[in-house]
């Protein structure tokens, strides 16, 4: 039900924007957030966006490189990933919160993507 794409390899410094669909059921109403979680680690929020997508959240990793956004109908959810480094590295996966607004935790999300892989070569 939530489809995310937009992975690939970059170089150091270069971007990439992830999407996040959403398909057979509306998610206007849910936070959406993006984790990701590298080899050996554990899942890890990267960031959170509210419903309405006025309040946004960052890991502190990622704040001022990073962007949640989302549509207009709520359902497709993005992150530009700005001045990327080697530690990016990972697979990135968005989720559906159960909540109205994003969460940092990864147990407040009911529905997950089946995650894009971002390699950022050094």
């Amino acid at each position: 039900q939530l489809q995310a794409s937009g992975g690939g390899l970059v170089q150091t410094g270069g971007s990439l924007r992830l999407s996040c669909e959403a398909s057979g059921r509306i998610f206007s109403n849910n936070g959406m957030g993006w984790f990701r979680q590298a080899p050996g680690k554990e899942r890890e929020f990267i960031a959170a966006i509210s419903w309405n997508g006025f309040n946004t959240a960052y890991a502190d990793s990622v704040k001022g490189r990073f962007t949640i956004s989302r549509d207009y109908a709520g359902n497709t959810v993005y992150l530009q990933m700005n001045s990327l480094k080697p530690e990016d590295t990972a697979v990135y996966y968005c989720g559906a919160s159960r909540y109205a607004t994003g969460s940092r935790q990864a147990d407040h999300y009911s529905y997950w993507g089946q995650g894009t892989q971002v390699t950022v070569s050094s």
